[in-house]
C-alpha cells in the first residue's frame, strides 16, 4: 500500500499547489486491490491529497489507467461535478476509439470501436434504457454534473457482466467514507442556443453535499448530488429526394438529350426538442468496525423531452417528372457497390415545378409533430463487504428500472390553393421552385408564378383543411433487478488472488403501443382550419438562419404544440366537432392500445464465473471463465379474422433458453518504468434488442415509413475480441499508446428491408392485399402518389431483425498522445501551462453475408447509368454508424487560475439509418453522413479558492450535416443546420 501511496504522491508533485485534503477525483485508484490482504490491512488509515483542475484530472485518470490489469480509459472530472463537458455523450468523444452521434445537434448515441452494441452501468449496476434497446440509460437523461469519472472498460475480465460488443462504460459517483473533509459544492449555468426561437437561457443548476462522521456505532458517511437542467435543441433539416429517372428517349416533356434524375419530393424539417432534467445521486455508508462496510446507493432521474417540430411538404412533386424541366443539373457519380461500377448521370438542381393540368399536384401540406417522451429512471443497491485476513466477501443487490410514456399529437394539414380552378379536392395544387446549388437544398413557393399563392393566403385558416391525426400515449417499462455474491481469496503465490462469484438477474421489457391513426382523404370528412383557427398558429419563420437561405417556405401554419400538448383532449375535441359541423362521417377516437403493438419479454440469467489474478516480476494479469444461462420468456399477441371479418386476438407466449461459456484472459507487462504492454483476449454476447424479438407491430398513415416487425427466433451473436496495445509514460501527466483491436462477429443482428415494387413507368405500388411485388400491405397507409385513385390502403416497405449466416470481422488501431509542459515552469515560464492530447482511431468491418437491396426504382436508374438493362443492385451489409477514421484534438492551458480547452473533433463518412422523419430508404441502402468536423471550447477563472467563473460553447463554428445517398460523395439528400450553444456559469465550493 506504500508502494501505492508514493505512486500517487508522485503522480500529483506535477499538479496545482491549491490542494484540498481528500476526494473523489482518485478514490477509485483505492478501490481494487492490486496487492495480498497481509499487505494491505483494512485498519490502515488513508490519506489522499487531491488537486483540483484539468492537469489533476489528467493525471489521475492515467494513473488509474495505467495500475489497471486490463484495457481501461478512464476520464476524471476537474472538479466536483465539472466534467470536460456538459453531455456525457460528448464527454466520451474525448476517448480514442469512441465517436457519437447526435440529434439536433446534442450527443444521444455512443459509438465505442464501430458499434452501438456496448453496456452502460452506474457504479457498476447495470441500467436499461427509456427504449426496447439493451445499451442502456440515455446519456442525455444523465447529467454529467453528479457523475465524478466515467471508465470505458474495453477489455473485460471474467468478472465484469456480458453484454457488450464494444466495450462497457461505466459511470461512478462519489464514495462518501473516502471523504477527508466536508465538500459543498454549488454550481449555476445558463445555456443559450442560438437557432432558439425562446431566446434568453435556460437554467442549470447542480450541487454535491458530503461529509462523514466517527460514531460510537462506526463511522457513517453521506453524499447527496442534485442538477437540474433546462434545455432546447434545434436544427434544420431540409430534403430532397431524386430517386427517380427520366430517360432521354422517353418522349417527355421534360426530356433531354441526356438521362436525368427530376425532383420526386421535398421537406422542409423544423426539428425543435425542449427538455427538462432533474438528477439525484445518493450513497449512505456505514463502517461499524475496520473490516466491514454497508453501503446503499439511490440515483433518481426524471426527464420531460418534449418535441414541437414541424415539417413542410411538397409532395405530388413526381406527377410532375415529365412536364417540369429543370434550368441547371449537375453531374452525380454513384461510384462502386460491391465491384459494380453504377456510373454517373444528370440529376436537377434548379427549377420550378408547376401545377399540373387539373389543380391536383403539386400539394403543399404542413405537418405538426407534438412527440414527447417522459422517463423515470431509478436506480438502487444495497449491499456490503467484509474484509478478513485472506478472504474479501461482497454482497450486493440493485434494482434498475425505466417507466417511459410517450404522449403525441401529430397533424397534417393540406393547403388549398384558392388561386387555382379546382376547389373541390383537398390536393389542390401549389407551384414551387428550388435550387439546390452549392449543397443548399432550398425550396419554396414559386412566387413569379401566376397561381402562387401570398403570404396572406397561407396563413388564412380557411385555406387549409385537416388531412391527418396521429394521437398516441404509449408505454415501456423495463426493468432489471439483480443479485450477486463476489469474493476475493488472497494467496502468497505468483497467484495474488483468486476472485469467483455468482450472479442472478431478471430482466423485463414491456411495450404497450396506444395510438390512433386517422386519414381524412375526402374534401366531405376534411373540415376547413377556420372550424378550428383556435387551434392553429403561424410556424416558426427562422428556417433561413442558420445558412442566410433565401429560399424555403416562410408562411404556413400548424396546430399549436403547446396547446395540443397540454390539452390533447381538449384539442381531439375542437377537431371533432370541426368534422361534425361539416358531416364528415370520420371519428377521432383517443388513442386505444393496439393489440399488435405489445409485448411482455422477461429473461432470468444466472451467471457463475472465476478468474486467478496473478503477478510475477515484470507480468501481471487476470484469467478467467464466466458462465451463463439465461431463459427467456415471451408473451405477444396474435391476431387473425374470423369468418365475418372481425379480429380475433389470442395472447400467444414463447419460451426459450441459451447457455454460454466465456473465457477472459488479460495480461500485462511493465516492460521499464515508463513502458507498460497489455495483451487481452477473450469472448461476449450481445443479446436481441427486445422489439427484435416482438412479432408485434403497428401501421403509419403515411406510405414511406417501413414496418418494422420483430423475428422471435433471434439468438445472440458472439463476439471474440483481442487487444495489444503499449503505453509510454515518456514524462509527467504524459503518455504516447498504440493499440490495435480484432473482433470476430458471428451470429450478427442485422436489419433487413423489403421495398414493394413501383412500375417503372407510373410509379404505382400494388394496392391489394397480399403484396406479391414485395413488402407488406398496410391498410390504413395513404395511397397517395403510388395508385392511380386517392384512399387508403398500399403496400408499404417492411423490415426486419435477422442473424447474419457469415462471420464479420472488426479490425482497428487506436493512438493517443497525451502531453503537459508543467515540467518545463523554469524555461517556459507562463507557456508551461500548455497541454495537448490527441487521439486517432482507424477501423475495418468486413465479411457478413446479408445484404441491402436496392429499390425497384433504383435498379431502374441503375439500368440507365450501365446500360444492364436488369441489373439487380445489392450491397453486402456494413456496421452503421462506423466511421474508418477519427480523431480529436484538445489543446489545454491551466496556470494561474485559469483553466482553458478548445477540442476539435473529426469522424470520417458513414452510414446511418437517421434519415429525418422516415425510417425508409428512397435508394433501399442506408445513407451516408459525410465527413464532419465540431469545435468545443470552454474557459474557466478561480476568482479565488471558492469562486470560479466559466464560458463554454459547443459547435462553435455551426459545422453542418450533409448526407448522400447510396454512396459517399454521390447524390446529397439531406442537410442537418446544426445550431451553437453557449454556457455561461459560475461554481462555489464552500
Amino acid at each position: 500500500m506504500k508502494t501505492k501511496l508514493n505512486k500517487i504522491s508522485s503522480v500529483l508533485k506535477s499538479c496545482r499547489s491549491n490542494t484540498t485534503i481528500s476526494s473523489a477525483a482518485i478514490v477509485a485508484i483505492l478501490s481494487a486491490p492490486t496487492i495480498s490482504a497481509q499487505e494491505n490491512p483494512a485498519n490502515e488509515e488513508l490519506e489522499v491529497i487531491q488537486v483540483s483542475g484539468i492537469r489533476s484530472a489528467l493525471s489521475s485518470a492515467l494513473f488509474e489507467k495505467r495500475e489497471s490489469t486490463n484495457l481501461i480509459e478512464v476520464i476524471q472530472a476537474t472538479d466536483i461535478g465539472k466534467l470536460p463537458d456538459q453531455n456525457l455523450a460528448e464527454v466520451l468523444e474525448n476517448v480514442t476509439g469512441i465517436q457519437i452521434t447526435r440529434t439536433a445537434g446534442v450527443g444521444t448515441g455512443v459509438q465505442i470501436r464501430g458499434t452501438n452494441a456496448n453496456r452502460t452501468e452506474i457504479n457498476g449496476v447495470s441500467t436499461v434504457g427509456s427504449g426496447t434497446g439493451r445499451s442502456g440509460i440515455n446519456f442525455e437523461d444523465v447529467s454529467a454534473g453528479i457523475i465524478a469519472a466515467v471508465e470505458v472498460i474495453k477489455a473485460p475480465e471474467a468478472k465484469t457482466i456480458e453484454g457488450s460488443v464494444g466495450g462497457t462504460i461505466n459511470l461512478r459517483t462519489i464514495r462518501p467514507l473516502q471523504l477527508g473533509e466536508t465538500l459543498a459544492t454549488l454550481r449555476v449555468q445558463g445555456e443559450n442556443s442560438s437557432l432558439s426561437t425562446d431566446g434568453g437561457l435556460q437554467p442549470r443548476l447542480s450541487g454535491t453535499y458530503g461529509d462523514n462522521w466517527d460514531t460510537d456505532s462506526g463511522r457513517f458517511g453521506v453524499v447527496i448530488s442534485a442538477s437540474y437542467a433546462e434545455q432546447e435543441a434545434t436544427a434544420f433539416r431540409p430534403r430532397t429526394d431524386r430517386d427517380n429517372s427520366v430517360a432521354s428517349d422517353s418522349g417527355a416533356a421534360s426530356a433531354q438529350s441526356f438521362h436525368f434524375l427530376p425532383i420526386q419530393f421535398f421537406v422542409q424539417d423544423y426539428d425543435n426538442y425542449e427538455s427538462e432534467t432533474i438528477n439525484i445521486a445518493s450513497s449512505f455508508e456505514w463502517a461499524p468496525n475496520d473490516n466491514t462496510k454497508f453501503y446503499f446507493d439511490a440515483i433518481i432521474n426524471d426527464q420531460e423531452r418534449r418535441e414541437e417540430s414541424s415539417r413542410i411538404q411538397a409532395s405530388g412533386v413526381s406527377d410532375l417528372i415529365n412536364v417540369s424541366i429543370p434550368t441547371e443539373f449537375e453531374t452525380v457519380n454513384f461510384g462502386t457497390i460491391d465491384g459494380q461500377d453504377l456510373g454517373s448521370i444528370q440529376a436537377a438542381v434548379r427549377g420550378v415545378i408547376p401545377v399540373e393540368d387539373g389543380d391536383a399536384d403539386p400539394n403543399l401540406r404542413f405537418s405538426g409533430d407534438t412527440n414527447s417522451r417522459l422517463t423515470k429512471s431509478e436506480i438502487f443497491r444495497i449491499g456490503g463487504e467484509w474484509q478478513g485476513n485472506n478472504l474479501k466477501v461482497k454482497v450486493e443487490a440493485s434494482s434498475s428500472s425505466s417507466d417511459t410514456t410517450t404522449p403525441s399529437f401529430n397533424t397534417t394539414l393540406n393547403f388549398i390553393n384558392p388561386n387555382v380552378t379546382s376547389n373541390d379536392s383537398n390536393e389542390n395544387g401549389t407551384p414551387f421552385e428550388y435550387d439546390l446549388t452549392g449543397g443548399a437544398m432550398a425550396f419554396g413557393i414559386a412566387s413569379g408564378e401566376a397561381n402562387a399563392p401570398t403570404s396572406a393566403q397561407l396563413l388564412d385558416p380557411a385555406n387549409v383543411v385537416l388531412r391527418d391525426v396521429a394521437i398516441g400515449n404509449s408505454s415501456a417499462e423495463n426493468s432489471e433487478d439483480a443479485f450477486r455474491m463476489d469474493f476475493n481469496y488472497y494467496l502468497d503465490t505468483f497467484v495474488t488472488s483468486v476472485d469467483f462469484g455468482y450472479r442472478y438477474s431478471k430482466t423485463t421489457s414491456i411495450q404497450d403501443t396506444v395510438t390512433n391513426s386517422v386519414g381524412l382523404r375526402n374534401m366531405s370528412d376534411s373540415p376547413s382550419g377556420d372550424l378550428f383557427a383556435e387551434l392553429l398558429v403561424p410556424g416558426p419563420t427562422n428556417f433561413n438562419e442558420a445558412d442566410g437561405r433565401e429560399l424555403y417556405v416562410r408562411d404556413y401554419l400548424q396546430l399549436n404544440p403547446e396547446l395540443v400538448a397540454s390539452d390533447p383532449d381538449g384539442a381531439l375535441a375542437i377537431i371533432q366537432a370541426a368534422i361534425e359541423t361539416i358531416g364528415g362521417s370520420v371519428a377521432i377516437d383517443a388513442p386505444t392500445s393496439s393489440s399488435d403493438g405489445f409485448f411482455d419479454i422477461s429473461e432470468e440469467t444466472n451467471a457463475l464465473y472465476a478468474q486467478a489474478n496473478f503477478e510475477q516480476g515484470i507480468f501481471r494479469g487476470n484469467f478467467g471463465l464466466r458462465y451463463l444461462e439465461t431463459e427467456v420468456n415471451s408473451i405477444g399477441n396474435s391476431t387473425t379474422t374470423d369468418a365475418d371479418g372481425n379480429d380475433l386476438v389470442s395472447q400467444v407466449t414463447t419460451t426459450g433458453s441459451y447457455d454460454f461459456l466465456l473465457p477472459r484472459l488479460n495480461l500485462v507487462a511493465d516492460i521499464s518504468d515508463d513502458l507498460v504492454v497489455r495483451a487481452g483476449w477473450g469472448k461476449d454476447i450481445r443479446r436481441p434488442d427486445f422489439d427484435d424479438l416482438s412479432t408485434s407491430f403497428t401501421f403509419s398513415t403515411s406510405p414511406n415509413p417501413a414496418v418494422a416487425i420483430g423475428n422471435p427466433n433471434l439468438v445472440p451473436e458472439e463476439v471474440t475480441s483481442f487487444d495489444l496495445s503499449a503505453e509510454w509514460y515518456f514524462a509527467e501527466a504524459s503518455v504516447l499508446s498504440v493499440g490495435i483491436f480484432h473482433k470476430k462477429r458471428s451470429d450478427l443482428h442485422v436489419t433487413q428491408q423489403e421495398d414493394p415494387f413501383e412500375d417503372s413507368e407510373t410509379g404505382y405500388r400494388d394496392v391489394t392485399d397480399p403484396c406479391e411485388g414485395g413488402g407488406i400491405f398496410n391498410p390504413i397507409a395513404d395511397i397517395n402518389v403510388f395508385g392511380p385513385d386517392t384512399g387508403v390502403g398500399v403496400c408499404v416497405p417492411f423490415s426486419t431483425t435477422i442473424n447474419d449466416s457469415g462471420e464479420t470481422t472488426q479490425k482497428g488501431i487506436e493512438i493517443a498522445v497525451q502531453y503537459d509542459l508543467s515540467g518545463f515552469e523554469d524555461d517556459l515560464g507562463w507557456a508551461s501551462g500548455f497541454g495537448a492530447i490527441v487521439n486517432y482511431t482507424k477501423q475495418e468491418f468486413s465479411g457478413g453475408e446479408a445484404f441491402d437491396t436496392a429499390t425497384s426504382r433504383a435498379n431502374d436508374i441503375f439500368a440507365l447509368t450501365t446500360g444492364i438493362e436488369d441489373i439487380n443492385v445489392t450491397r453486402v451489409q456494413g456496421l452503421t454508424d462506423l466511421s474508418e477514421n477519427a480523431y480529436n484534438f484538445t489543446l489545454y492551458y491551466e496556470k494561474y487560475g485559469l483553466s482553458a480547452r478548445a477540442r476539435y473533433t473529426w469522424r470520417e463518412a458513414y452510414r446511418s439509418e437517421d434519415f429525418g422523419s422516415t425510417t425508409s430508404f428512397p435508394w433501399g441502402f442506408p445513407v451516408v453522413q459525410e465527413d464532419r468536423g465540431q469545435l468545443n471550447a470552454s474557459v474557466s477563472y478561480d476568482v479565488n479558492e471558492q469562486l470560479n467563473l466559466g464560458i463554454e460553447g459547443v459547435n462553435l463554428t455551426e459545422s453542418d450535416i450533409t448526407q448522400s445517398c447510396v454512396n459517399e460523395g454521390g447524390l446529397l439528400c439531406y442537410q442537418g443546420l446544426t445550431e451553437r450553444r453557449i454556457t455561461l456559469g459560475a461554481s462555489y465550493r464552500f
